[in-house]
């Protein structure tokens, strides 16, 4: 092999690679490997089982390999209707046939087995639940993200982490009010997300929640589904509820502002980061005290 091919192939490689990482969304990393790190928090007894090796494990998958599985396939499936979105011409890349994206989403897609000798057996459903619902929003025959309704409630894959990481720890699952209070939230992040997409998944005749009913009413929803997982989150301890009471907050805030929805939406990163954050930190603050 000469140095000027080696040059080209490295490049190439280079090249990939810079394309899948900006294809899993950086910004977005936390959506999944943050709730990891809360379920470990809310589990542990000791602070040994915080670096349990099914918590790094869970986190190192989640972190990077489930968000280029997750992103991946909604680009290689929406390839068509990204032409409308203007969000892949700076921000997000956008798929155009590349033959090596679906060998390495594949790949991705795969990789929990190898995680399966280090998690109890009673992770393995949520693992399971996660790519199914992964899959499933995108891929047809099921494509969930054209159904209305359908594309806000099979986001809760976003929380299956998480609840793996909890039972992972514990041996066993959370409360069921806690899933559920979970699930909401992440119906509601979902279909905030999807309104500064309401024009061009119009125009590409995709139906979706929120092209349903519009950015208004779209508000309402998201406004009454945080609302609901505030409470969810109360019932089990009230300064989760109240930290939780951010996001209805924020819907009335910018539904009665001038801020525009497409430049709220790249605030919420930063914003789940930090609610994410102040949950972690109440879990490990009762480890460590008890």
């Amino acid at each position: 092999m000469t140095a000027n091919s080696q040059t080209s192939h490295d490049g190439s490689a280079l090249e990939h690679l810079s394309y899948l990482l900006t294809l899993s969304r950086p910004r977005f990393w936390l959506y999944l490997a943050g709730p990891v790190l809360v379920g470990v928090a809310y589990a542990a007894e000791t602070t040994a089982e915080l670096f349990a090796p099914a918590a790094v494990a869970l986190f190192a998958y989640f972190l990077l390999p489930a968000n280029v599985f997750l992103y991946g396939i909604n680009d290689i499936y929406d390839r068509e209707i990204d032409t409308e979105n203007p969000k892949k011409d700076d921000r997000e890349a956008r798929y155009e046939g590349q033959r090596f994206v679906p060998a390495v989403v594949a790949s991705c897609a795969v990789a929990p087995l190898a995680l399966l000798p280090w998690l109890p057996s009673v992770t393995w459903p949520w693992l399971a639940l996660f790519l199914v619902l992964g899959a499933g929003y995108s891929a047809p025959p099921l494509r969930f993200k054209t159904t209305p309704v359908l594309d806000s409630v099979s986001n809760g894959l976003y929380v299956t982490p998480g609840i793996a990481a909890y039972a992972a720890i514990a041996g066993a699952n959370p409360p069921l009010v806690a899933i559920a209070g979970a699930w909401l939230w992440a119906m509601g992040m979902h279909t905030f997300s999807a309104i500064p997409d309401i024009d061009p998944d119009r125009r590409a005749g995709i139906r979706t929640t929120a092209t349903v009913l519009g950015e208004r009413r779209t508000y309402a929803y998201c406004g009454v589904v945080w609302l609901a997982a505030a409470v969810a989150f109360g019932t089990l301890e009230y300064r989760l509820g109240l930290v939780m009471a951010v996001y209805p907050l924020l819907i009335v805030a910018l539904a009665t502002s001038s801020v525009g929805v497409a430049r709220a939406y790249w605030w919420f990163p930063a914003i789940n980061t930090a609610v994410g954050a102040t949950l972690t930190m109440g879990g490990l603050w009762m480890v460590v005290h008890g």
